[in-house]
């Protein structure tokens, strides 16, 4: 499902700012883009994203900087150590015999000597990553409710068409028999042979072997229990594209034993609409969260 969503916090003249958009996708993915002064925090915010997203793909972007804005950082010198270089330097410099003495620039160039105020970020600035995290999720949320809302009214037609040829095919099933004992009777008449009575055995055996090949009420009733599964799942709070995702294979399995079984016109025809239909339901239930 799509979905954007923005948050921020400020901390100790910090701001954190998270920016999360989702794409549809069958399985869930998690693509996260942090400052290197948050990559400790990058286990916390999946976890905090894989209890809520199941499922599209999900881009993650953190950023933080100055209250003041990213453009006038302030930098800061760690005093003490830049003194400790300094003795070091000069210390080695006299092991080694070396002339000159250690320079300013030398000294700045150390590692940690200079720092900007992201640099001084450190573990206690989880709550304020969590919290412009959880701006972010409940906006991205709220947008793929409101797409998931349409998700569902489409589905429901799908559903609604499904069942109208089920209906339709149910109604013509009774035929079925008894136009192959008409048919039957007129392939025999146009051999030239005697028309059985009735009641003829072998008249009686042939018809009933033909129902029971044709017969197709399981898959009908089936099909019946899936379309009622489909609206249990729109009461439901929980995540239900998967469950969509095998109620459609299962709507597939019966329908192709229909069309299998099928040795009428009409029901052929309302096998190709229920076929048409499923697929659309298929692709739009892989979009379901």
């Amino acid at each position: 499902m799509t979905g954007y969503g923005r948050g921020e916090c400020s901390q100790s003249g910090f701001k954190v700012t998270v920016e999360l958009s989702s794409v549809n996708r069958k399985q869930s993915e998690i693509t996260l883009s942090l400052p290197r002064q948050l990559d400790m925090f990058e286990a916390q915010i999946r976890d905090v994203l894989n209890r809520q997203i199941g499922r599209g793909r999900l881009s993650v972007r953190v950023c933080i900087h100055s209250g003041d804005g990213p453009a006038t950082a302030r930098l800061h010198v760690n005093v003490p150590l830049a003194k400790a270089y300094a003795r070091e330097l000069n210390r080695l410099a006299k092991e080694l015999k070396l002339t000159g003495t250690v320079s300013i620039e030398q000294i700045a160039n150390a590692p940690g000597v200079l720092q900007t105020d992201e640099d001084l970020v450190d573990a206690d600035f989880w709550p304020a990553v969590e919290k412009a995290l959880g701006k972010a999720m409940a906006a991205l949320l709220a947008m793929r409710k409101r797409e998931g809302a349409h998700l569902e009214a489409d589905l429901a037609s799908r559903v609604g068409a499904l069942q109208k040829s089920v209906t339709l095919i149910r109604k013509q099933v009774p035929q079925v028999t008894e136009r192959f004992r008409a048919q039957l009777l007129e392939r025999i008449k146009a051999a030239g042979l005697e028309s059985p009575a009735p009641d003829d055995e072998r008249l009686v055996r042939e018809i009933v072997y033909f129902a029971d090949r044709s017969d197709i009420s399981e898959e009908l009733t089936r099909l019946g229990s899936h379309f009622k599964q489909f609206e249990e799942c729109r009461k439901s709070n929980e995540p239900v594209g998967r469950t969509l995702d095998f109620l459609a294979q299962e709507m597939n399995r019966e329908i192709n034993t229909i069309g299998s079984k099928a040795n009428d016109s009409t029901i052929s025809r309302e096998v190709v609409n229920l076929k048409a239909e499923l697929e659309k339901f298929r692709e739009q239930a892989q979009n379901v969260e």
